[in-house]
């Protein structure tokens, strides 16, 4: 019999959300993860999946029953004819890159982190940027599922293709991910060429960025006029010496943490700390060269809150200089740097920010310095405003203040992926109180 802990409790990465689950169970099998839903059957208790944890919103928090899908993580197959990956939903993707990196493959797109699992990177829909790549989602060819009533599901474009197009981004909604396989690529190294610009005109030469590479993404760095470029492609070339250039950043990162801390006691202190950052680590021009998965993976400094919304590609200019011109005008609001944007190819995924469209996401974060909590809402709620009236779609992993009537304007096939759900899932075991603002 599967035994659950009680008095686990969860907080995502970034600490911002928490919850105190009457059970936590850590399964190792099918088996195992049978037991626990035909239990919560009996009790009548809801249940939540967890992965890594990185969501900054609380869409993996629960007061039932936690799973955490750690210790089933293994690499079930790999067919490096089909350049082709089978793993279990638990592993995390620093595990997978490694696995893939030895036998010659590598994903061909990763988001910022890797110690995400399988399961949920699938489940929130994480991207990157680079307009010839989708989604994550886009890199699943199956998966195997565990429906509320315990039945298993084997889904593709052949076979129940309808629940597929639905299970590449779950929310977590339709049962429990068990396995999922992944398309990937011949392993290869990534050269990145940084260079700084100004907002004006990264925007008024927008198609010629986006298309000069393989993977393009800008920073903004709010209260000034500068930006950062950032320009990926493959290579051959061996990876570059990267000691000095971590260490340089680390000892930089350590400052800023520490000048941000300061800032949340004189405020206006922001766009001067934005300038200097901007000037000492992104002025002028660098270059390196890494294995790509390490290229795609960098260090999120330190704790923050979360906002990205996908919105239309051509609306990018128009978004940008809106949040722009309003911090202008409301000088007493500050924001952090950067301000990401990055670009990403249309999709059929139900739920997808990108469904049926090429588009932009726009990031924006407030740290929070050693932890301490820092007024973000009036930024945040223009931030929101603007994306809603420029036709955007938040990222399901960040916190937003979307409900279901949002969500029947924002995507076509909701309602068809409500009705999947709702299939699969008749009572709700899988729901939670974020998914109920999503769902009713």
């Amino acid at each position: 019999m599967m035994l659950g802990q009680g008095g686990f409790k969860f907080l995502n990465w970034a600490q911002t959300y928490g919850s105190n689950p009457e059970l936590y169970f850590q399964p190792t099998c099918v088996e195992e993860v049978k037991e626990i839903l035909d239990l919560a059957r009996q009790r009548s208790k809801r249940v939540k999946v967890v992965g890594g944890g990185h969501s900054p919103s609380d869409i993996a928090c629960t007061d039932d029953f936690m799973i955490r899908m750690d210790k089933m993580n293994k690499v079930i197959k790999i067919d490096k004819d089909k350049k082709q990956v089978t793993v279990e939903a638990g592993i995390l993707l620093t595990d997978v890159n490694e696995v893939l990196n030895k036998n010659g493959l590598a994903l061909s797109n990763l988001g910022a982190v890797s110690e995400v699992t399988a399961g949920g990177v699938i489940g929130t829909g994480t991207h990157n940027t680079g307009i010839n790549h989708g989604i994550m989602s886009t890199q699943v060819l199956s998966l195997t599922m565990m429906t509320s009533s315990g039945e298993m599901l084997e889904c593709s474009e052949s076979i129940n293709a309808d629940i597929f197009q639905a299970a590449r981004l779950h929310l977590g909604s339709l049962g429990v991910i068990l396995t999922v396989t992944l398309q990937c690529r011949s392993a290869f190294h990534l050269k990145e060429v940084q260079f700084s610009s100004t907002v004006q005109e990264v925007l008024d030469n927008l198609d010629t960025h986006i298309n000069s590479c393989e993977y393009f993404r800008f920073g903004w760095f709010p209260h000034t006029e500068s930006v950062t470029v950032f320009c990926q492609d493959p290579t051959d070339k061996p990876p570059s010496s990267v000691a000095n250039w971590f260490r340089d950043r680390l000892m930089v990162y350590y400052l800023l943490e520490f000048l941000l801390w300061i800032s949340t006691f004189i405020s206006s202190l922001v766009p001067a700390i934005n300038r200097f950052y901007f000037w000492l680590l992104f002025a002028g021009r660098n270059e390196r060269i890494a294995v790509s998965y390490k290229m795609f993976n960098f260090d999120c400094l330190f704790k923050q809150y979360v906002q990205d919304w996908a919105i239309p590609i051509e609306k990018t200019q128009d978004a940008l200089m809106q949040l722009k011109s309003w911090l202008e005008r409301n000088p007493q609001v500050v924001a952090h740097f950067p301000v990401e944007v990055r670009f990403v190819r249309g999709d059929d995924i139900l739920l997808s920010p990108c469904y049926q469209r090429n588009s932009c996401y726009m990031n924006v974060i407030m740290y929070r310095p050693y932890g301490k909590d820092v007024d973000h809402r009036d930024y945040w709620s223009e931030y929101e405003k603007i994306m809603k009236g420029v036709g955007g779609r938040p990222h399901w992993a960040k916190a937003h203040t979307c409900t279901r009537k949002d969500f029947e304007k924002m995507y076509p096939g909701f309602s068809k992926f409500n009705t999947i759900r709702e299939k699969l899932d008749p009572t709700g075991m899988f729901l939670n109180s974020y998914l109920e603002k999503v769902f009713y």
